[in-house]
């Protein structure tokens, strides 16, 4: 099946099967931060941005992506405010889980740009960090936010 869709603001055309999970397509093609923790969606590493929406690249069949944009921790610019205060707030230990925590965090703020700590916490929920940097990634939300709304009043 040939496939179309966008990558971190990439047009890619690749041809796969009818079972391959999206998690699998990005790894071959390279994505190297896409990380398969335990297969069953319940735990965050995966996680990538398809039109804007959080997606468990291990349950998602890219068949299903056809067209769409998607987005991984790779497409974040470096002084991306979610991604600088991640490592301001050195809200990594082994970094297995971050880039799928640092696309949640980016979508949490695009939807809601100030969130609380609860609505940080309500919404990270899905994600597991088994080093226990949740008080870091949570701070770096919040910073993140903060970030975010002073550059939009120095633009």
């Amino acid at each position: 099946m040939n496939m179309v869709f966008q990558i971190n603001g990439r047009d890619v055309g690749i041809e796969v099967s009818d079972s391959e999970l999206l998690l699998d397509t990005l790894r071959h093609i390279g994505f190297s931060s896409v990380r398969e923790g335990c297969g069953v969606g319940a735990c965050g590493s995966c996680t990538v941005l398809v039109d804007g929406k959080s997606v468990s690249s291990c349950l998602v069949l890219t068949s299903r992506c056809n067209g769409s944009s998607i987005l991984t921790s790779e497409g974040l610019a470096d002084d991306d405010p979610v991604v600088s205060q991640f490592i301001k707030n050195g809200a990594a230990q082994c970094g297995y889980c971050i880039p799928g925590f640092v696309m949640m965090v980016s979508e949490l703020l695009s939807e809601n740009p100030i969130p609380t700590e609860q609505e940080i916490y309500n919404h990270l929920e899905g994600n597991i960090c088994r080093c226990g940097s949740y008080p870091e990634i949570v701070q770096a939300a919040m910073d993140a936010s903060k970030a975010k709304q002073t550059s939009k009043l120095t633009c």
